[in-house]
Protein backbone atom coordinates (compact mmCIF):
# COMPACT_ATOMS: atom_id res chain seq x y z
CA UNK A 1 0.00 0.00 0.00
CA UNK A 2 1.20 3.51 -0.73
CA UNK A 3 2.58 5.36 2.30
CA UNK A 4 2.44 9.12 2.99
CA UNK A 5 5.71 10.94 2.41
CA UNK A 6 4.61 14.01 4.38
CA UNK A 7 1.93 14.44 7.01
CA UNK A 8 1.03 16.79 9.84
CA UNK A 9 -1.62 19.05 11.29
CA UNK A 10 -2.51 22.63 10.52
CA UNK A 11 -5.13 25.17 11.52
CA UNK A 12 -7.23 27.68 9.65
CA UNK A 13 -7.83 31.38 10.48
CA UNK A 14 -10.52 30.39 13.01
CA UNK A 15 -8.08 28.13 14.87
CA UNK A 16 -9.73 24.83 13.85
CA UNK A 17 -7.19 22.08 13.32
CA UNK A 18 -7.22 19.58 10.48
CA UNK A 19 -5.07 16.70 9.35
CA UNK A 20 -3.03 16.87 6.15
CA UNK A 21 -1.36 13.94 4.40
CA UNK A 22 0.65 14.20 1.16
CA UNK A 23 1.57 11.33 -1.12
CA UNK A 24 3.81 11.80 -4.13
CA UNK A 25 6.86 10.49 -5.97
CA UNK A 26 8.26 14.03 -5.62
CA UNK A 27 8.25 14.80 -1.87
CA UNK A 28 9.88 18.19 -2.39
CA UNK A 29 6.79 19.30 -4.31
CA UNK A 30 4.50 18.26 -1.48
CA UNK A 31 6.70 19.96 1.07
CA UNK A 32 5.93 23.27 -0.64
CA UNK A 33 2.22 22.49 -0.92
CA UNK A 34 1.89 21.51 2.71
CA UNK A 35 3.83 24.51 3.93
CA UNK A 36 1.47 26.71 1.96
CA UNK A 37 -1.55 24.97 3.46
CA UNK A 38 -0.22 25.03 6.99
CA UNK A 39 0.70 28.65 7.47
CA UNK A 40 1.88 27.75 10.97
CA UNK A 41 2.01 24.96 13.51
CA UNK A 42 2.69 22.22 10.95
CA UNK A 43 5.03 19.33 11.64
CA UNK A 44 6.36 17.59 8.53
CA UNK A 45 7.29 13.91 8.79
CA UNK A 46 9.59 12.74 6.01
CA UNK A 47 9.70 9.24 4.56
CA UNK A 48 11.36 7.68 1.48
CA UNK A 49 9.36 8.48 -1.66
CA UNK A 50 7.40 5.69 -3.33
CA UNK A 51 8.26 5.53 -7.02
CA UNK A 52 5.34 5.98 -9.37
CA UNK A 53 2.80 6.92 -6.69
CA UNK A 54 0.25 9.41 -7.92
CA UNK A 55 0.10 12.72 -6.06
CA UNK A 56 -2.77 13.16 -3.61
CA UNK A 57 -3.78 15.19 -0.55
CA UNK A 58 -6.21 13.88 2.06
CA UNK A 59 -7.73 16.46 4.39
CA UNK A 60 -9.37 14.88 7.43
CA UNK A 61 -12.08 16.10 9.76
CA UNK A 62 -11.33 18.94 12.14
CA UNK A 63 -9.52 17.85 15.28
CA UNK A 64 -9.96 19.53 18.70
CA UNK A 65 -7.20 21.50 20.36
CA UNK A 66 -4.67 19.71 22.56
CA UNK A 67 -6.03 19.02 26.02
CA UNK A 68 -9.68 19.03 24.94
CA UNK A 69 -11.84 15.95 25.46
CA UNK A 70 -11.62 13.79 22.36
CA UNK A 71 -11.80 10.08 21.47
CA UNK A 72 -8.64 8.05 20.92
CA UNK A 73 -6.94 8.41 17.55
CA UNK A 74 -8.62 6.29 14.89
CA UNK A 75 -5.36 5.49 13.07
CA UNK A 76 -4.15 6.56 9.64
CA UNK A 77 -6.67 7.74 7.02
CA UNK A 78 -8.19 5.09 4.77
CA UNK A 79 -6.33 4.56 1.48
CA UNK A 80 -9.19 2.72 -0.22
CA UNK A 81 -9.46 3.79 -3.85
CA UNK A 82 -12.77 2.04 -4.70
CA UNK A 83 -15.24 4.68 -5.95
CA UNK A 84 -18.59 4.30 -4.16
CA UNK A 85 -20.50 4.18 -7.46
CA UNK A 86 -18.50 1.10 -8.54
CA UNK A 87 -19.84 -0.78 -5.53
CA UNK A 88 -23.24 -0.68 -7.23
CA UNK A 89 -21.94 -2.81 -10.12
CA UNK A 90 -22.55 -6.52 -9.50
CA UNK A 91 -20.02 -7.50 -12.15
CA UNK A 92 -17.32 -5.50 -10.37
CA UNK A 93 -18.22 -6.97 -6.97
CA UNK A 94 -18.03 -10.52 -8.34
CA UNK A 95 -14.66 -9.74 -9.91
CA UNK A 96 -13.25 -8.16 -6.75
CA UNK A 97 -14.54 -10.87 -4.42
CA UNK A 98 -13.37 -13.61 -6.76
CA UNK A 99 -9.92 -12.06 -6.90
CA UNK A 100 -9.72 -11.88 -3.11
CA UNK A 101 -10.93 -15.47 -2.69
CA UNK A 102 -8.49 -16.74 -5.30
CA UNK A 103 -5.58 -14.97 -3.59
CA UNK A 104 -6.39 -16.53 -0.22
CA UNK A 105 -6.81 -20.01 -1.69
CA UNK A 106 -3.63 -19.68 -3.73
CA UNK A 107 -1.69 -18.79 -0.59
CA UNK A 108 -2.76 -22.07 0.97
CA UNK A 109 -1.99 -24.08 -2.17
CA UNK A 110 1.43 -22.48 -2.53
CA UNK A 111 2.29 -23.71 0.97
CA UNK A 112 1.73 -27.22 -0.41
CA UNK A 113 3.70 -26.59 -3.60
CA UNK A 114 0.56 -26.49 -5.74
CA UNK A 115 -1.43 -24.01 -7.80
CA UNK A 116 -5.12 -23.58 -8.47
CA UNK A 117 -4.90 -25.49 -11.76
CA UNK A 118 -3.44 -28.49 -9.90
CA UNK A 119 -6.45 -28.48 -7.57
CA UNK A 120 -8.84 -28.15 -10.51
CA UNK A 121 -7.36 -31.14 -12.38
CA UNK A 122 -7.41 -33.30 -9.24
CA UNK A 123 -11.03 -32.38 -8.55
CA UNK A 124 -12.11 -33.11 -12.13
CA UNK A 125 -10.42 -36.53 -12.13
CA UNK A 126 -12.05 -37.30 -8.78
CA UNK A 127 -15.51 -36.31 -10.04
CA UNK A 128 -15.39 -37.82 -13.54
CA UNK A 129 -12.78 -40.57 -13.34
CA UNK A 130 -9.82 -41.14 -15.72
CA UNK A 131 -9.68 -38.70 -18.63
CA UNK A 132 -7.67 -38.40 -21.82
CA UNK A 133 -5.35 -35.40 -21.86
CA UNK A 134 -7.18 -33.93 -24.84
CA UNK A 135 -10.51 -34.25 -23.04
CA UNK A 136 -9.09 -32.70 -19.88
CA UNK A 137 -7.82 -29.72 -21.83
CA UNK A 138 -11.20 -29.28 -23.55
CA UNK A 139 -13.20 -29.56 -20.31
CA UNK A 140 -10.99 -26.98 -18.62
CA UNK A 141 -10.86 -24.72 -21.70
CA UNK A 142 -7.09 -24.92 -21.38
CA UNK A 143 -4.22 -24.86 -23.86
CA UNK A 144 -2.98 -28.42 -24.40
CA UNK A 145 0.66 -27.54 -23.70
CA UNK A 146 -0.32 -25.81 -20.43
CA UNK A 147 -2.29 -28.88 -19.38
CA UNK A 148 0.72 -31.12 -20.09
CA UNK A 149 2.81 -29.03 -17.68
CA UNK A 150 0.16 -29.25 -14.96
CA UNK A 151 -0.22 -33.02 -15.41
CA UNK A 152 3.56 -33.50 -15.39
CA UNK A 153 3.73 -31.60 -12.08
CA UNK A 154 1.09 -33.90 -10.60
CA UNK A 155 2.85 -37.00 -11.91
CA UNK A 156 6.04 -35.90 -10.10
CA UNK A 157 4.13 -35.57 -6.82
CA UNK A 158 2.54 -38.98 -7.32
CA UNK A 159 -0.98 -37.55 -7.34
CA UNK A 160 -1.82 -38.71 -10.87
CA UNK A 161 -0.49 -41.29 -13.32
CA UNK A 162 -0.62 -41.46 -17.10
CA UNK A 163 -1.10 -44.59 -19.23
CA UNK A 164 -1.49 -45.27 -22.92
CA UNK A 165 -5.01 -46.22 -23.98
CA UNK A 166 -4.79 -49.94 -24.90
CA UNK A 167 -7.32 -49.38 -27.69
CA UNK A 168 -5.44 -46.43 -29.17
CA UNK A 169 -1.80 -46.03 -28.17
CA UNK A 170 -1.84 -42.42 -29.38
CA UNK A 171 -4.13 -41.49 -26.51
CA UNK A 172 -2.83 -40.78 -23.00
CA UNK A 173 -5.22 -41.38 -20.11
CA UNK A 174 -4.75 -39.49 -16.83
CA UNK A 175 -6.06 -41.02 -13.60
CA UNK A 176 -6.04 -40.04 -9.94
CA UNK A 177 -3.82 -42.13 -7.63
CA UNK A 178 -4.67 -43.04 -4.02
CA UNK A 179 -2.14 -40.44 -2.89
CA UNK A 180 -3.86 -37.90 -5.12
CA UNK A 181 -7.23 -38.73 -3.55
CA UNK A 182 -5.77 -38.27 -0.06
CA UNK A 183 -4.17 -34.96 -1.06
CA UNK A 184 -7.46 -33.75 -2.51
CA UNK A 185 -9.24 -34.55 0.75
CA UNK A 186 -6.65 -32.53 2.67
CA UNK A 187 -6.98 -29.66 0.20
CA UNK A 188 -10.70 -29.59 1.00
CA UNK A 189 -9.81 -28.19 4.42
CA UNK A 190 -7.77 -25.44 2.76
CA UNK A 191 -10.70 -24.57 0.50
CA UNK A 192 -13.07 -24.44 3.48
CA UNK A 193 -10.61 -22.25 5.40
CA UNK A 194 -10.37 -19.79 2.50
CA UNK A 195 -14.17 -19.72 2.22
CA UNK A 196 -14.54 -19.02 5.93
CA UNK A 197 -12.09 -16.14 5.69
CA UNK A 198 -13.82 -14.51 2.71
CA UNK A 199 -17.39 -15.13 3.92
CA UNK A 200 -16.74 -14.22 7.56
CA UNK A 201 -19.48 -11.48 7.61
CA UNK A 202 -22.18 -14.03 6.59
CA UNK A 203 -23.90 -16.56 8.83
CA UNK A 204 -24.55 -20.17 7.77
CA UNK A 205 -27.96 -19.44 6.25
CA UNK A 206 -26.65 -16.48 4.26
CA UNK A 207 -23.76 -18.56 2.94
CA UNK A 208 -26.15 -21.24 1.69
CA UNK A 209 -28.26 -18.58 -0.03
CA UNK A 210 -25.19 -17.01 -1.65
CA UNK A 211 -24.00 -20.40 -2.87
CA UNK A 212 -27.43 -21.14 -4.35
CA UNK A 213 -27.57 -17.80 -6.17
CA UNK A 214 -24.04 -18.17 -7.54
CA UNK A 215 -24.85 -21.67 -8.84
CA UNK A 216 -27.95 -20.34 -10.60
CA UNK A 217 -25.96 -17.59 -12.30
CA UNK A 218 -23.22 -20.07 -13.24
CA UNK A 219 -25.78 -22.49 -14.74
CA UNK A 220 -27.34 -19.63 -16.68
CA UNK A 221 -24.00 -18.54 -18.12
CA UNK A 222 -23.04 -22.11 -19.06
CA UNK A 223 -26.39 -22.59 -20.79
CA UNK A 224 -26.00 -19.28 -22.61
CA UNK A 225 -22.56 -20.30 -23.84
CA UNK A 226 -23.85 -23.60 -25.22
CA UNK A 227 -26.81 -21.90 -26.87
CA UNK A 228 -24.61 -19.22 -28.47
CA UNK A 229 -22.35 -21.91 -29.92
CA UNK A 230 -25.21 -23.49 -31.90
CA UNK A 231 -25.54 -22.53 -35.59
Amino acid sequence: MEQPVYSGTAHGPDGARFAVVGISNMPTDWAQVLKGLAGADLTLLTAPPATGVAAAVVVGAAAPEAGADRPAAAGPPSMSMTPPSVLGLNAYLMYALGKAARRRLQDRLTARGLRLWHLTVLALLSDLGPQMKTVLAARLDMNASDLVRIVNDLVKTGYVECDRDPEDRRRVVVRLTPDGGSALAELGADVASADDEVLAPLDAEERLLLSSLLRRVHTHLEGGTRTAARP
